[in-house]
């Protein structure tokens, strides 16, 4: 049941519990024994899921190790210039005019036919944008004084002045067919590009922080760099057209030197600042849903996941075998009959073992999801929770976390079967007629009908399909130019070739990917000319690379996920466009081998030497690095930005899949149950949501074996995920009489898309019999004509040839 054999998971073996509870005094001790053979109950994993890392740990992902010696060469250029025009004062000495005006300098420098010449000025702007370390002490220092220095070199115009030469040197074809013919490309084919990029993540990485210290004016210069940065101002289109345009260009060959990592981190960030994260896509929601007279969100979806807690992983199969030797061992029990359904012979999680169970159920504290005590094994347990601040948390009366939704497709379905049932006949839409029906259907109905949830999607599929009906008296459709508006003009004509090209990246960069000859190289700004020669420098250039590719991986699933929820919100078949062709270029496959894998060991990898990254490393004393340092890592319990991939990637996998039965059987034929499986080893409640979301909609195809035998995952979903109420999901009734085609939804799918976009955006192919004819007389024969010189010349010939010579029956043409 595996895509490659057994490719995740953790070890299991007899000694894996190290933990055994002592009932006697209603508490968890450690058994000593196990223990002291070191394997214990992983705790939960303290993380927070949010649009970004902290500021720090983003600026450090930007450089790799293999950069470190260019920092201070950046000095150097920048001190050079500096000194040939300033005095001898320090630049935190100089006052704002004098900042100004050699930051206008500087700017003079980038236009500079000279390439040396240019470079350094550039190298002397990245200074500025490091915030000047060699005149700072401390890391805050630095940081403030990036801050102010990027607001000075926006104020005065680098930006757009970067934008062309990063054009410039995009179109660059000496250096594109130098790098081609190259065997081994390097940092120093890219220098040009990172110097830029560099620059340009930093201003935008930066200025997308909002501080509530910064002054008014700077505040005006954010908002209007926000709305420069989404619009066709460069070059004619957004920005990240043309950083799409670069990823393109890196995959079909003609580039190889370009340094990827760089060109997606500065995407992703132009989209997150342009469009903005998951607390703004909230409020848009919530807005766009005012707009069209819905009913409010039935709760916060963010707040309601941030105060969840994990549970424990569900038994693997050598925890089973012991727990039946255990059982063997208690021939003294008595035997308890259990629930048929339970197919270990497990006790009943929900119900307590002893003469506590009404005192449970009279507990005073109202917060379900924190008083939880599950546990997916019988001899697995929940180490104590861990405390969260008070004002994330979100108060439910005891039950379900989440309000159960019902569409009005269910509805409609319900009565129809109800109807046939009952009476004989079928009324088709008709949601409000209950003649003839039981009294216990109309309660059903009175239910379903007060959890109807109608979404944006369903009204603007009813809009569209009323365009396409009436489109001459549909009028014209009001399109709002919003950022997400724009960003989808502008990667409309080639969107298959962007999606394809992040999907080759991404395979590049998995864990799991064989290295193949025919792979893309998307080490070229990691790689250093001359290849270590040591051990250590080995060690540091593999580090180096492992963080290289997570980063990779990190800014290609953030920009997916980010595209993706914007588009769905801006107009539903903008988001099936680009889902489907992340279909069709195998998303759904590669996301299911990215998590064929020891997940919990690349969350909890250590690709990072802390004493390397920036601003640490400009401002302290670099330590003598050594073998063991570098094996030893950090003292993190967990990586953040893999943790914050693989949630990322189940997102992407769930919207895909979502409402999707060919799709959903695509999770089926992978056979992606048990990798998914695995991924609920991972102690974090929000990753193991969206796990069981997955498994969610395929469980009615697994077959009874598999539900029968994995009861602890059932009873997780049933209490972490969002319930439809008439949804059968657990039992898979009447799939033999409904046969899916699923080349016939795919392809319908593809139509809808196809004539919306067509409609919306093709005005080349418009039908001429539904444009405006003018049918006045006066206005007709008032246009005028421009007729050719020749014509004119010839005019007398015409008319003799065309007008006089030829009869006239005036009695025809009247009547």
């Amino acid at each position: 049941m595996d895509i490659g054999g057994n490719g995740g998971g953790l070890p299991v073996n007899n000694k894996q519990r190290a933990m055994i509870p002592n009932k006697s005094r209603g508490e968890f001790t450690r058994n000593p024994r196990k223990d002291s053979e070191g394997m214990s109950e992983s705790p939960d994993l303290e993380f927070e899921y949010s649009d970004t890392d902290k500021w720090a740990a983003e600026l450090s992902e930007l450089y790799s190790y293999t950069e470190g010696p260019e920092f201070d060469l950046n000095r150097k250029c920048f001190e050079a210039e500096f000194r040939t025009h300033v005095s001898e004062k320090k630049w935190t000495e100089l006052d704002a005019a004098e900042h100004r005006a050699h930051a206008m300098r500087l700017l003079d420098g980038l236009e500079v036919t000279a390439r040396e010449k240019r470079l350094k000025a550039a190298r002397a702007i990245l200074y500025m944008t490091q915030g000047t370390f060699a005149d700072c002490s401390s890391e805050a220092e630095v940081q403030y004084w990036m801050r102010y220095n990027i607001f000075l070199l926006l104020d005065v115009g680098t930006f757009s002045a970067l934008v062309e030469l990063l054009n410039m040197e995009v179109d660059n074809s000496a250096a594109c067919s130098s790098a081609v013919r190259k065997p081994a490309i390097s940092l120093a084919d890219s220098t040009d590009l990172r110097v830029l990029l560099n620059i340009m993540y930093l201003m935008v990485e930066t200025i997308q922080q909002d501080d509530p210290a910064d002054k008014p004016e700077w505040k005006i210069i954010r908002e209007t760099f926000r709305a420069e940065l989404g619009s066709p101002l460069f070059n004619n289109e957004p920005i990240s057209v043309m950083l799409f345009g670069m990823v393109t260009k890196f995959c079909s060959g003609h580039a190889p030197h370009f340094p990827m990592k760089k060109v997606l981190l500065l995407l992703w960030k132009s989209i997150l600042f342009t469009l903005g994260g998951f607390e703004q896509l909230q409020s848009i929601k919530v807005c766009k849903r005012q707009e069209l007279c819905l009913p409010p969100l039935p709760e916060d979806s963010i707040r309601v996941i941030r105060s969840m807690r994990a549970a424990s992983p569900p038994a693997s199969a050598s925890d089973l075998i012991e727990q039946q030797q255990k059982r063997a061992r208690r021939e003294h029990k008595a035997l308890i009959k259990q629930d048929n359904l339970d197919a270990f012979n497990e006790k009943d999680p929900y119900k307590a073992d002893d003469s506590r169970e009404d005192e449970d159920d009279n507990d005073d504290n109202d917060n379900s999801i924190e008083a939880e005590a599950f546990s997916l094994e019988r001899d697995e347990v929940m180490p104590p929770p861990i405390p969260h601040p008070p004002s994330e948390r979100v108060s439910f009366p005891k039950g379900l976390p989440w309000a159960p939704k019902v569409r009005e497709k269910d509805i409609e379905n319900f009565l129809e079967s109800s109807r046939s049932k009952f009476i004989g006949y079928t009324l088709g839409n008709d949601t409000n007629t209950v003649v003839g029906l039981p009294r216990p259907i109309h309660e059903s109905i009175r239910t379903l009908k007060q959890h109807k949830y109608v979404s944006i999607a369903e009204i603007q599929i009813a809009k569209e399909e009323e365009f396409q009906k009436t489109p001459l008296s549909g009028g014209e459709e009001e399109v709002e130019m919003s950022s997400t508006e724009l960003l989808y003009q502008g990667i409309l004509p080639s969107l298959p070739q962007y999606m394809i090209a992040l999907l080759k990246i991404l395979l590049a960069a998995a864990p799991t990917s064989k290295a193949k000859t025919d792979s893309i190289n998307i080490l070229a700004d990691v790689l250093p000319e001359e290849m270590p020669t040591t051990v250590l420098q080995s060690m540091k250039l593999g580090v180096d690379v492992n963080r290289h590719k997570e980063i990779i991986v990190k800014a290609i699933s953030a920009i997916l996920l980010l595209l993706l929820k914007h588009f769905k919100l801006n107009h539903i078949y903008q988001f099936e466009y680009m889902a489907q062709h992340l279909v069709f270029a195998n998303c759904i496959p590669l996301i299911l081998k990215f998590f064929n894998q020891n997940i919990m060991s690349y969350i909890t990898a250590k690709n990072s030497i802390s004493v390397l990254d920036f601003p640490h490393c400009v401002v302290n004393e670099l330590p003598e690095l050594t073998a063991e340092s570098l094996e030893a890592g950090d003292n993190n319990q967990f990586c953040w930005r893999n943790l914050f991939s693989c949630i990322n990637l189940l997102r992407i996998l769930n919207k895909l899949t979502k409402w999707k039965h060919s799709r959903t059987m695509m999770l089926v034929v992978f056979k992606s149950a048990p990798i998914l499986k695995r991924a609920l080893k991972v102690k974090q409640a929000m990753m193991q949501l969206y796990v069981l979301k997955l498994l969610k909609v395929q469980t009615k195809y697994l077959g009874r074996q598999w539900r029968k035998s994995n009861m602890k995952t059932m009873s997780a979903i049933y209490q972490k995920v969002r319930h439809r109420l008439n949804d059968d999901w657990a039992y898979g009734n009447d799939l033999d009489a409904r046969p899916w085609d699923f080349q016939a939804e795919e392809c319908a799918l593809r139509a809808n898309i196809e004539r919306f976009n067509s409609r919306r955006y093709d005005k080349s192919i418009s039908n001429p019999d539904f444009l405006p004819v003018d049918n006045c007389l006066q206005s007709v024969l008032g246009q005028r004509v421009d007729l050719p010189e020749d014509f004119q010349m010839n005019y007398d010939l015409w008319l003799e040839r065309e007008v006089f010579s030829k009869p006239i029956s005036w009695e025809e043409l009247l009547q």
